[in-house]
This record gives structure tokens, C-alpha cells and sequence, in this order.
């Protein structure tokens, strides 16, 4: 009698159970791994979303006055002040004085990129220049009168919305968003990134700012980079033009530096820069979360450095007190005008558009040639991330 045969125990059939095992367990290991890896990128994620802190209070301000703020001129471009708060709360800031519950805005920066993102221009706003500041709300929920006063009292009185207002009125340039960030906040991001490389042309013994530093070159950690900015009367010729060119030539350098291939390519070393710039800032909350940080980034980081332009506005000393500055006419509407319909704005680092510490920092108009068929732009004093000074 004949039977149905049976498979030998090392037979083929075995051998297809065992590798299908393997496929499904190897499977299965992958898939953990995927998982493993979403789940502590997700993580990553949340953490850096969660880090920045959404200016809500100075979003219900802005909406409250609406109707009173410019309109965009132009669709693509995008306004961003970037404010320095010279808060001394918190423990990180403490050190720098002793903290009175109130705050100014230490530097403030009017950043324009361009519709096409083909370039970006970034405008020092004097803390000492005279501006009419509009009646704001007070951290106690009380309201301030108008008032002509320095340009950095609308921060203290009113924060980052009043100082968007008073940006607003003093050039009719609409502000897409606004980001304020401390001084511990700096100092964080510029060790992140392993310090920035500066090229000093004489030694600096600054004790008010606790900075001592060789001439040549000298790289930066986050305590020396936040002295160098700050310093003003014992560095240069003691005058704020002076430190707000130190300020403009650091953030070249800076953006140099974040734009090198071993920061924005490397994840081991841009996960420390992006937690210390996240958890650092206070921003609209349309810029709150990575995602908006991001597509504003994306559409910057291919800018050529030779097309990030650093300027100050035009400015003089104020007629009643030399120690206080004011606008210089018509150059400085000139220059509003063209950031408002974002038309290209020159810069040139010569001696020609400088005249004295606090004269007039701007540039004429070069002339116009035959066969030129519109007017070149007017070239402001100031320079571009490709200058290096250490080159």
C-alpha cells in the first residue's frame, strides 16, 4: 500500500517556514526602528515646537488697531522687526543689572526679504531716535498718552505691539511679524553654533562689558559676542552709529557662519542651534511653531551673502539735544518708500556717505548715464554678509 509521502525534516518546506520567519522578524525589527525613529523625531519636534513662545498679548493688540496699520503693498515680500530685549529678569539675565520690571528694546532691526527672495536688507533703528510713540497698553492693563520720546521708551511702556506701531507709523511699511529675544537667549544660540569669527583691528579691554580680547582674529562664545554688541562708549569712537556698525558687521559674520555646510547640514550640530534659537524666542504666533519658522527660513537660506545688506536708517543729531537722533529727509522716506514697494536698495561701506559720528548715514544718487533706461537706486551707507573683514 502506497501512502502519501511526508516531507523529510530538512526538506525545502523548512527551509521556506525558517526564511519566511526571518523576512517577517526582520520586518517586524525594521518597522520597530521606523517607529523608534518617527517616534523620537515627533518628539524632537514637539520639543522645538513647543519652545517658542507665542506673543498672544501683542497679536490682540495689534488686531485691536487694525485699521489703523499700513496695508502690504507688495504679495511674497515680508517684513520682520527683530527686537533685543535688554530685560534683566530671569536668572540668565540677572548679571546684567538689576531688573526694575521693566524693559527696552536694546536693538531693533527692520528686516526686509524681498518677494522673489533674492535679497534681504536689514535697517538699524536708533534706540535714541526721536519718534512720536502711540498711546499703548501698559504690562498693568492701563493705557499710556501719545508721546514724542526716544524710539526704545515704546517697548517699555508698551512691548513688542507698541514698538510694531510705532515701526508702522514712523515708516508706513506694514510688519508681517515681529520676534523679541533676551540677552541669555543670544548668548545661547551663539554657543550653539560654537562661537562666531570676528576680525578686530586692536585689542578691546571693555571692563564696563567684562570684555577682554586680542586684536586679529578672534572667535566669539556667547558671553564675549553679547559684550561686543553691547559695548558703546568705551569701544570706537563711543557713539551708537559706532555700535550699531559693530552690531551689522557681527550679524554678517553670524550669517556666514549659520549658512556654512557644517551647521545647516550637519543634524548633530543644528539640533543644539535650532533648541537654543527656539527656546529663545517670543514671537506672533503665526511665527510660534517650526513650521512657520521654517517657511520663513526656507525661502532665506539661498539668499547670496552679497545680497544680505546691513544698513542703518538715515539719521542726525536732534536739533534740541545732540545726544538724541532724528531723521534725515528726504533720504530716509527714500528708503522707507523702496522697502514698501520692495525696490532694491544699495549699500556701500565708503567714507563719502559718512560725515562725522552722528551725520547723516546715506548715500546720493549715482549718476545716471546716456544710456541707462531708469534711474540706478540710491546707495545707502552700510555693508553686505559677502565683506569680510577677516578676508
Amino acid at each position: 500500500m502506497t501512502g502519501t509521502a511526508r516531507p523529510h525534516p530538512g526538506g525545502p518546506g523548512v527551509g521556506r517556514r525558517r526564511r519566511w520567519r526571518w523576512v517577517r522578524r526582520g520586518a517586524l525589527g525594521v518597522g520597530l526602528i521606523l517607529v523608534a525613529a518617527t517616534g523620537a523625531g515627533w518628539a524632537i519636534y514637539a520639543k522645538l515646537d513647543s519652545n517658542i513662545t507665542p506673543d498672544e498679548a501683542a497679536a490682540a493688540e495689534l488686531a485691536r488697531y487694525e485699521k489703523d496699520r499700513p496695508t502690504s503693498l507688495v504679495h511674497g515680500a515680508q517684513n520682520i522687526l527683530l527686537i533685543g530685549s535688554d530685560s534683566r529678569s530671569g536668572t540668565g539675565n540677572r548679571r546684567y543689572g538689576r531688573d526694575s520690571g521693566t524693559e527696552r528694546s536694546d536693538t531693533t532691526i527692520l528686516l526686509h526679504l524681498s518677494a522673489g527672495r533674492g535679497s534681504a536688507t536689514a535697517v538699524s533703528i536708533p534706540r535714541d531716535l526721536m519718534v512720536d510713540v502711540p498711546g499703548c497698553r501698559r504690562p498693568d492693563g492701563s493705557r499710556s498718552a501719545p508721546m514724542f520720546a526716544m524710539f526704545n521708551y515704546a517697548f517699555q511702556v508698551g512691548g513688542s505691539a507698541c514698538t510694531v506701531r510705532t515701526v508702522e507709523r514712523l515708516t508706513d511699511i506694514r510688519l508681517d511679524h515681529h520676534v523679541v529675544i533676551d540677552f541669555q537667549g543670544f548668548k545661547e544660540m551663539i554657543d550653539a553654533l560654537d562661537g562666531v569669527e570676528i576680525c578686530l583691528s586692536e585689542p578691546i579691554n571693555d571692563k564696563a562689558a567684562k570684555l577682554r580680547l586680542p586684536s586679529g582674529k578672534v572667535t566669539l562664545n556667547g558671553e564675549q559676542a553679547l559684550g561686543y554688541v553691547r559695548a558703546r562708549k568705551s569701544l570706537g569712537d563711543g557713539s551708537d552709529t559706532d555700535r550699531m556698525d559693530r552690531q551689522q558687521r557681527f550679524l554678517a559674520a553670524l550669517v556666514n557662519k549659520v549658512q556654512s555646510n557644517d551647521v545647516l547640514l550637519n543634524p548633530v550640530r543644528l539640533y543644539p542651534v535650532l533648541d537654543a534659537a527656539t527656546s529663545s524666542l517670543t514671537t506672533d504666533p503665526a511665527l510660534a511653531s517650526l513650521r512657520g519658522l521654517y517657511e520663513l527660513v526656507r525661502g532665506v537660506r539661498d539668499i547670496p551673502t552679497e545680497r544680505v545688506q546691513f544698513l542703518t536708517v538715515p539719521r542726525e543729531s536732534y536739533v534740541h539735544n545732540t545726544n538724541r537722533d532724528q531723521l534725515v529727509k528726504p533720504e530716509a522716506e527714500r528708503l522707507f518708500a523702496r522697502l514698501r514697494t520692495d525696490t532694491p536698495v544699495e549699500v556701500a561701506d565708503s567714507p563719502e556717505l559718512r560725515h562725522g559720528n552722528k551725520g547723516p548715514a546715506f548715500g546720493k544718487k549715482r549718476p545716471v548715464r546716456p544710456a541707462d533706461p531708469t534711474p540706478p537706486p540710491p546707495t545707502f551707507r552700510g555693508n553686505t554678509a559677502a565683506e569680510n573683514p577677516c578676508g
